[in-house]
Formats: structure tokens, C-alpha cells, sequence
């Protein structure tokens, strides 16, 4: 919930279920100092289905529920590792996002690319990281460890991300970053060492939230459709529980938002 773009899904699937007649009981793990017990809560509360996010589909808690029959959605995962029968998954194409923020900083002359990754082992860090490297392969250019950093989609994530990386001896000219709020942690970290963007570190950023086009420079980044998805969730869980025939899995497009973040690099 400390992410801005949680709260636009909240939004989208809220107006949602509201014109579909129903409403959402939201129980935030991060309030809790342990593990929740979804199954548990769902009973006591007397839900007909639940919607999950940045939860481990490994966990005992999730078992249970996949052991039970009650309609469980999984926003931003797969279900290849789901064991139940009862699971349905939406995601954003990750992969697909990260690729056009590669080629388009290829396209403006960038060689030496380096990136601010986040929540490690989450289905979305994990996608946008392996592409990132592929994109990297396919172009011939390296995938240097000195140029990875961050652990957390988070502005403070973003802010010591890029300190690390401006302690490198030689600097990457662009970074993409995995989400916008990281971009903004990024961005202060390049003005308190008293260097430009873009005119001496272009920088992507992912989600595309709304201060990302109020920021100075405007930040150039990957837009995931926020209140689509919640509505889209909305429709999927309520499919569900009236056996409506919903798909299990759904992958929704992203796309390039480009501002003034980026700048071009000559080749010499």
C-alpha cells in the first residue's frame, strides 16, 4: 500500500465491483507482524473469493488456500507454480516493458546501461531483470554487475541504488530503473551529486504513476494500466464465483511513455 500504483488498483477494482454490485474487504499484510492466515480471514469474514498480491505462491498460508475451493486471484503472477485447481492470474508483460526501454535507449545511441532493480525474487523484478539482460545480449552489450543495485521498488531503494552506482569508476550514460518511484529516489541521488539528467545520466522508469509527469525533467517510462487492471480483476474474481468461466491466466500490455528523461548519446 506504500506504493502509488497499489492504490490505483484499488481504485479500478473498487468502482468495479461497486457497479457489479459487490465490495472488497482489504486485509494489508504489511500492517501485520506476521504472516497472515488468508485462508483464516477469508472464513471469518465470510468472503466469496479473494485477490492477492506480492504474496509467496510457496507458502504454507497460500497452500491452504489452494487446498480449499474458494476463488483465489493472483495479481502480477503466473500460476506455474500455483498447486491448486481454484487459482486465476493476471500479470503485466514485464518482459515487454523492459525490452522497449532497452531499444529505445539503443536507439539513442546508449552503449553502457545499467539498472535499479526491485523487491528481489518478486515475479515482476524477476521478469524485468532477465529481460533486461537478454535485450542487453541481443544488442552485444554487457550486463555489468557494478551497474545493478536496489532491492525495493521504494524511492529510498532508488536514492542508494544510484549512489552505488555513481561510485563506479566509469558510469553507465542511462539507467532503468523497475519502478517510478525508485526513478524519483534516483533522480535526487543524481542532484545531490550535482549531476543533470539527462544531459549526464538519462533515466526510464516503470509504472508510470502520476508524479512521474510533474517531475523535472518529466520522467520517460513504462506505463501499466493501474485502474485497467483493477477493473479487469474486478470482472475476473466475480467470473470466478458465479462460474462464469473466467480465463486463468491474463497478461496485459504495457507501453512506452516517452517524456524528457532520456537524452541522446553520440557515437564516436
Amino acid at each position: 500500500l506504500h506504493h502509488a500504483f497499489a492504490h490505483e488498483i484499488l481504485l479500478g477494482l473498487g468502482r468495479r465491483l461497486g457497479e457489479l454490485g459487490g465490495d472488497f474487504v482489504l486485509f494489508p499484510e504489511a500492517w501485520s507482524r506476521n504472516p497472515l492466515d488468508y485462508l483464516g480471514n477469508c472464513q471469518r469474514r465470510g468472503v466469496d473469493g479473494a485477490i492477492l498480491m506480492g504474496v509467496d505462491l510457496a507458502s504454507s498460508q497460500i497452500k491452504a488456500l489452494a487446498e480449499s475451493k474458494l476463488p483465489c486471484l493472483f495479481l502480477d503472477e503466473d500460476g506455474s507454480a500455483y498447486p491448486g485447481g481454484n487459482g486465476y492470474f493476471i500479470a503485466w508483460d514485464h518482459r515487454q516493458g523492459i525490452r522497449q526501454a532497452a531499444d529505445y535507449l539503443y536507439a539513442l545511441g546508449h552503449r553502457k546501461i545499467g539498472l535499479v532493480e526491485g523487491l528481489p525474487n518478486t515475479y515482476a523484478s524477476r521478469n524485468r531483470t532477465e529481460a533486461f539482460r537478454e535485450r542487453l545480449a541481443d544488442y552485444g552489450l554487457p550486463f555489468r554487475r557494478e551497474w545493478v543495485a536496489g532491492d525495493d521498488f521504494t524511492r529510498e531503494s532508488g536514492y542508494y541504488a544510484m549512489q552505488a552506482i555513481l561510485r563506479c569508476s566509469e558510469r553507465p550514460t542511462a539507467v532503468v530503473c523497475q519502478s517510478d518511484a525508485m526513478a524519483v529516489g534516483a533522480l535526487s541521488a543524481l542532484k545531490q551529486a550535482g549531476l543533470a539528467c539527462p544531459d549526464d545520466m538519462s533515466i526510464v522508469g516503470y509504472d508510470d504513476i502520476e508524479v512521474s509527469r510533474h517531475l523535472t525533467p518529466a520522467l520517460t517510462t513504462v506505463r501499466q494500466d493501474t485502474v485497467l487492471l483493477g477493473r479487469l480483476a474486478a470482472d475476473t474474481i466475480v467470473q470466478g464465483i458465479t462460474g462464469g468461466g473466467a480465463p486463468r491466466e491474463q497478461v496485459l500490455p504495457v507501453s512506452l511513455i516517452v517524456r524528457d528523461s532520456c537524452g541522446r548519446v553520440e557515437q564516436g
